[in-house]
């Protein structure tokens, strides 16, 4: 078996449907099987899974045992020369896993391999692809010194990165292995660094590729609480301690440092967002008439529909933009959202076979489902 792709979920039963319909078609043509863990999730996610893809591996942990032991325990019943590590709140292009795996195959030595990943409003996440949040480049950025954590590749080239995030890991299943998986010291956050790390360390190379792109609701698995600030923090305190020489001095500055970021970043979280302003404009991209108007019932709105031409005639602004996924493929989805990103639009995406349309307007809040 070529692929296996292992989606870790907890309690985000949409976002994992549209993530599954959108690896199935990607994967339509590899011999690939898709495994997911569940987290003792108190939605009906696993409910889901069973009903409606009666060929995923479904593991179902009775407790939140955290993101690395349960992405260990999938991919230790993987079958596939490469494992790929997904998000729940992600969707993937039609072509990704087939352009990942053959750039991998042309790469010499070659460790794990990262995409480039885009929120919901379609802009690029940098976090794609980084540099190695040394100590010394992190307490100086803290002093608000300039410093680089992100990679200086173009975001849509492709090269040698140090950190990728945990989000897209492509990587083989030997590699995983041999350098141990994710670290499960970490119960959230901060493991993918230390993976990316201990496989630098191992003598492999981290590699980026700009040419296929994934959506990332990123604000599903990112709720900026005071468990997550713990959690981050705390992740960002075990690396150091875990990796670089040990002495007093340095021990003290991380700790003081961890403790000031945590603090500027509770309170800038704490601050209230500007209110949303409503679109003045609603289109629905598709060429289901009836989708439409299950949609206007049950939002409120009065959507236009609208076929992917007189997209291109019209300047979308300010407006909610639907988009039926029977009727672009996600390549060209994700691509038209990128074209008009940075308009003040909105995107939601109705995933094919679904009744129900979904997207996030933050990168960092959590996003929105309406159910037809």
């Amino acid at each position: 078996m070529k692929l296996s792709v292992v989606i870790l979920n907890y309690n985000v039963r949409y976002f994992l449907e549209q993530c599954l319909r959108s690896v199935q078609i990607a994967i339509e043509s590899l011999d690939a099987e898709i495994i997911v863990i569940d987290n003792d999730s108190k939605d009906d996610s696993c409910e889901m899974v069973k009903t409606i893809f009666p060929n995923v591996i479904l593991i179902e942990n009775k407790e939140n045992v955290g993101f690395s032991k349960a992405n260990n325990q999938a991919v230790a019943v993987a079958k596939g020369e490469y494992v790929c590590i997904l998000n729940p709140d992600t969707a993937v292009a039609e072509d990704t896993f087939h352009l990942a795996i053959q750039y991998s195959e042309g790469i010499e030595n070659i460790g794990a391999l990262g995409v480039y990943l885009m929120d919901g409003t379609g802009n690029f996440l940098p976090e794609s692809k980084r540099n190695l949040p040394t100590p010394k480049v992190s307490l100086m950025k803290l002093a608000g010194f300039s410093q680089q954590y992100y990679s200086e590749l173009t975001e849509t080239s492709q090269g040698e990165v140090e950190v990728l995030v945990g989000a897209f890991m492509l990587i083989k299943r030997a590699v995983y292995n041999e350098v141990g998986g994710f670290d499960e010291d970490y119960f959230m956050y901060g493991e993918d660094i230390d993976l990316s790390y201990k496989i630098t360390q191992a003598g492999y190379k981290n590699h980026y590729l700009g040419s296929t792109t994934i959506l990332h609701y990123k604000g599903e698995s990112t709720q900026k609480d005071e468990v997550y600030f713990d959690r981050f923090y705390g992740a960002m305190h075990i690396f150091y301690r875990k990796h670089f020489n040990k002495n007093f001095v340095l021990e003290s500055a991380v700790s003081v440092g961890v403790a000031v970021a945590k603090k500027a970043s509770t309170f800038s979280s704490s601050k209230k967002p500007k209110a949303a302003v409503e679109p003045n404009n609603n289109y629905f991209l598709t060429e289901n008439s009836g989708l439409v108007s299950k949609f206007n019932k049950v939002s409120g709105v009065e959507s236009q529909k609208v076929s992917r031409k007189l997209v291109q005639e019209l300047n979308i602004k300010d407006s909610l933009v639907v988009i039926d996924a029977e009727y672009l493929s996600y390549g060209e989805i994700f691509s038209l959202m990128k074209q008009l990103k940075g308009k003040n639009n909105r995107f939601r995406i109705r995933p094919p076979g679904c009744e129900f349309i979904i997207g996030s307007d933050q990168s960092d809040e959590k996003g929105g489902v309406v159910v037809f």
